[in-house]
């Protein structure tokens, strides 16, 4: 129906449930000065770009300016798409006559490189909003985003981020099994999206989002109304499989996402304090 489709999903008839007063958020500050250390350090990637070949925006920014690298990946002639494979890992393995049977980027066979992404940025104006994106616990395909057989922080984060790793392995996870960092350069926004089809979602999926300084304007996008709601907290869970963006700002924002599976004694919590 549409309003499953189109409109709010959300958490037990609740557009998002604010952590704040389940977790002890006393540490906040002390992981920003880390974080940000870090960040200066750490070489980082891109993400998101490809939200509309991906056909997981919303019909009514569909037709939007910001443009979408599936979407120019596909429309390359043979000269453009050799000049990109260029820059990847293994140039060699593709053949530009048979360039329409491979797949790039985000949940595809072949990742994008750093170097695609700026060129693609540069060269054919896409648009990556998230500039800032860093695994703590890599993640493998989004399908496997809350399973932790075979994961585990990197020696890399353990290195860079001790007291941020300390204070997710306190959080109420019985298993987790994908820790990021994302990012937002000034005046960039998120672009709304949602992490798939209501209709094949059983229940909300488990993570916590984490926004240490507070200041990441997320809100949910409810598509049937034309609304948005605000998500309010420095550290909240919504139903990613709503429709979500960011607000821009004159400043960069950055947020800690950790996907898993709660505890039964704090989703029993949360259940109990937010009855339907």
């Amino acid at each position: 129906m549409a309003g499953a489709r189109n409109g709010l999903v959300g958490i037990w008839d609740r557009p998002f449930i604010n952590l704040e007063p389940y977790l002890d958020l006393a540490p906040l500050a002390s992981l920003d000065d880390e974080i940000c250390y870090a960040l200066a350090q750490v070489g980082t990637s891109y993400t998101g770009g490809s939200h509309k070949a991906m056909g997981i925006v919303p019909p009514s920014l569909a037709d939007d300016p910001y443009v979408d690298y599936g979407q120019v990946i596909r429309g390359f002639s043979e000269k453009e798409f050799a000049t990109f494979v260029s820059l990847g890992s293994d140039p060699g393995a593709f053949d530009a006559r048979r360039r329409h049977a491979y797949e790039f980027g985000e949940e595809r066979d072949h990742p994008l490189t750093r170097e695609q992404m700026r060129f693609l940025e540069y060269k054919h104006g896409v648009y990556f909003p998230w500039k800032v994106f860093y695994e703590l616990v890599p993640g493998g395909y989004w399908s496997e985003k809350s399973t932790s057989a075979g994961k585990d922080f990197t020696r890399e984060a353990r290195l860079y981020f001790p007291r941020t790793v300390a204070f997710v392995k306190s959080l109420p996870f019985q298993e987790i099994g994908r820790c990021t960092l994302l990012g937002l350069n000034a005046n960039d926004h998120g672009t709304v999206h949602r992490d798939g089809e209501p209709e094949d979602q059983e229940a909300p999926d488990h993570f916590i989002t984490v926004c240490p300084r507070g200041n990441k304007r997320l809100y949910l996008w409810n598509e049937e109304r034309q609304e948005k709601t605000h998500v309010e907290g420095r550290a909240y869970w919504f139903n990613d499989f709503d429709y979500h963006g960011v607000e821009p700002a004159p400043h960069f924002r950055y947020s800690l996402r950790v996907d898993g599976v709660f505890t039964p004694a704090f989703l029993e919590r949360l259940q109990r304090d937010h009855p339907p």
